[in-house]
């Protein structure tokens, strides 16, 4: 009994504990992701899997961070940005970041009406239906049940899981990818690499995971089990990935099939692996959408306060906190407003935006690792030597990925 007592009292910790790792982690796999993931196994096969275990290893170990300079500072990432390296920097940053957010709120929102286009409901309608939801539901809810029902609507990645063994792929070959890297030296495939690491390693991403451990109220004390929430955030966002690569590499990659979004995969996948497999396809690229565009803007919300030393804080009554209710409200607005503007290239802003957030997440990793290492700022929480090395590893890898792709593109 005293066993099972000491269980309960340590289960009932990590679920009040658990949260921003989850969240922060499969958000990530939002509209944006899914096709990149999709493009990955049409054009690559099983090939370059181990990527995903590359960016599942970066996704710990920088969310692990960004988690524990928030509890032990009580501030975000733009608002200790802005206090270490001062308010021009800080700035330049925050509008970056707020332009890449624009952007990638605009490609949740392109997944809402391509996904509930493949059941034949328009754009006109899907879209601004998901704009009041979202809006209504982080605007109008506690912390607590926002809380609640964004983890409920992540329950929806299974689909992905499901749609990847209705498509039987070849395991032998995916486990082979998955643990022995090999990578074709043309433009295309170092291009699907960087935005990988880029897509799951989102600037926003981790802008969100520091500034929604400060809104939780998180302790020192909790760092043990919030890191055990980062760690399962992780890889279940490495796990969601690999079965939307595992199912497009064993249809679409085996048949020929090219592709440009997640949409086109998952009209692609019917004649191949069947109705099943594609509808549930759809069903995760909406169920991803709505959850990221529920995200994005309080990413953006929390990053604008932090700089102006604003309240941000969803309990906050609107009196109190209007500038965070209006920047989530507004970034909701134009990222729906653009995607039903007719004629407006969204492809190519969706193409400029992730290129900005892979440029934007360099200095923003230099940023943390400067922050992280500082005693005066994080006491005995500072990043230590050993550690430190694998910090400089990762980031030497998005570098390299990025300046490969500028060198590549520019030589094209």
């Amino acid at each position: 009994m005293r066993r099972l007592g000491r269980t309960g009292t340590r289960l009932g910790a990590l679920l009040a504990v658990v949260g921003p790792g989850l969240l922060a982690g499969l958000s990530d796999d939002d509209p944006a992701g899914i096709t990149t993931y999709s493009v990955l196994g049409a054009d690559h096969g099983y090939q370059l899997l181990w990527v995903l275990l590359l960016s599942t290893v970066a996704l710990i170990v920088f969310h692990t961070l960004a988690a524990r300079m928030g509890v032990v500072t009580g501030q975000g990432l733009i608002g200790l940005v802005r206090q270490r390296y001062g308010v021009g920097v800080g700035g330049a940053v925050l509008a970056a970041l707020v332009v890449a957010n624009i952007g990638t709120t605009c490609a949740e929102f392109a997944g809402i009406a391509a996904g509930f286009e493949l059941f034949g409901i328009s754009r006109y309608v899907s879209v601004p239906a998901a704009g009041v939801i979202v809006s209504l539901l982080v605007l109008r809810g506690s912390f607590h049940r926002v809380e609640r029902l964004l983890l409920l609507l992540s329950t929806v990645f299974l689909a992905y899981i499901a749609s990847g063994f209705l498509a039987k792929p070849d395991w032998g070959a995916a486990l082979h990818g998955t643990l022995v890297p090999t990578m074709p030296m043309t433009g295309q495939a170092i291009a699907i690499v960087t935005a990988t690491l880029g897509t799951t390693l989102a600037p926003w991403g981790l802008s969100f995971m520091q500034s929604y451990a400060v809104d939780k109220k998180l302790r020192t004390e909790d760092l043990g089990l919030e890191r055990v929430d980062v760690v399962t955030g992780a890889v279940l966002t490495g796990v969601i990935g690999f079965f939307v690569v595992v199912a497009c590499a064993a249809t679409l990659h085996r048949d020929g099939h090219s592709i440009t979004d997640a949409a086109d995969a998952a009209i692609a996948l019917q004649p191949l692996a069947g109705e099943a497999a594609s509808k549930l396809f759809a069903v995760g690229l909406i169920g991803a959408a709505f959850l990221a565009a529920a995200i994005l803007p309080l990413s953006t919300a929390y990053s604008v306060c932090e700089y102006a030393g604003l309240e941000a804080a969803m309990d906050d009554p609107y009196r109190d906190a209007r500038t965070f209710y209006m920047t989530y409200g507004i970034i909701t607005f134009i990222g729906a407003a653009i995607v039903l503007a007719p004629g407006i290239p969204l492809v190519t802003i969706l193409v400029g935006t992730q290129v900005l957030n892979a440029v934007l997440l360099i200095p923003l990793l230099l940023a943390m690792i400067g922050l992280g290492r500082d005693r005066e700022l994080m006491g005995r929480f500072v990043i230590g030597r050993r550690a430190l090395v694998g910090y400089v590893v990762t980031t030497a890898v998005v570098v390299a990925c990025v300046a490969t792709l500028g060198v590549t593109t520019a030589l094209s």
